[in-house]
């Protein structure tokens, strides 16, 4: 599931790619296809830094990348161990609403951006978080979990206060709004629930085959439902 739409970023072949908070390197693995990109995935997680090893493993054997390079580096968003200026794109997804001061983080993000180059935020979008934080306690006080809610007004702020120059904003991922609001109100560890495996095996069913009927409906809801927001920004 990739959240960021890299078309829209005039990347040069052998640009050098940061994602802040990886995780298991979905956006990792999706910058590695371009060309000759230079890849680094950072997260605080160590396990998760496993998954996105095997994960980037994975496209070396099948050979599905642009030719470059990538490796992954665990490391705290708040003190990247990066020089000035390193990357020519910086991608933070689903990061700064657990982040105790997003302030910073956008910060650190912005420092070791090139003056011109991209930086790519996404949150969870105001409206479907409310309802997740109202229809469920366990799902608001989570360990880890989120401790905000980003409105896109105060978002933009935040990130141009950074020395950061908001572009284009969209939203993503409508059809797992109603994924999580069944979570939050049948209980959000309860995996097994037959609902929320018959959601979860549709959702996997539409990121591995993309039909056309389920990605024009994601479209046409995505303005009123999207659950990420996302924020295109260049560094000034």
């Amino acid at each position: 599931m990739v959240t960021v739409d890299f078309g829209r970023l005039d990347l040069t072949p052998g640009a050098r790619v940061l994602d802040i908070g990886c995780g298991s390197g979905r956006h990792a693995t999706a910058a590695y296809r371009l060309p000759r990109a230079r890849v680094v995935g950072v997260d605080l997680a160590f396990p998760e830094l496993v998954a996105a090893k095997g994960r980037l493993e994975l496209h070396d054997r099948l050979g599905e990348h642009g030719g470059g390079q990538w490796g992954v580096c665990q490391a705290d968003g708040l003190h990247l161990p990066f020089g000035a200026g390193r990357f020519d794109l910086v991608v933070c997804s689903e990061v700064l609403e657990h982040v105790p001061d997003p302030g910073q983080a956008v910060a650190e993000a912005a420092r070791v951006l090139k003056p011109g180059g991209h930086l790519v935020v996404s949150v969870p979008r105001c409206l479907p978080e409310r309802i997740c934080w109202a229809l469920s306690r366990e799902y608001a006080t989570a360990e880890g979990g989120h401790v905000r809610i980003f409105r896109r007004a105060e978002l933009v702020a935040l990130l141009e206060h950074g020395g950061l120059t908001a572009g284009f904003v969209h939203y993503a991922h409508s059809l797992h709004t109603p994924f999580w609001w069944l979570k939050c109100l049948i209980g959000v560890k309860r995996e097994n629930a037959w609902p929320v495996r018959l959601y979860h095996r549709f959702l996997t069913w539409d990121i591995l085959r993309k039909p056309r009927m389920t990605r024009f409906l994601e479209r046409l809801l995505n303005p009123v439902l999207g659950k990420s927001l996302v924020v295109y920004l260049r560094k000034r």
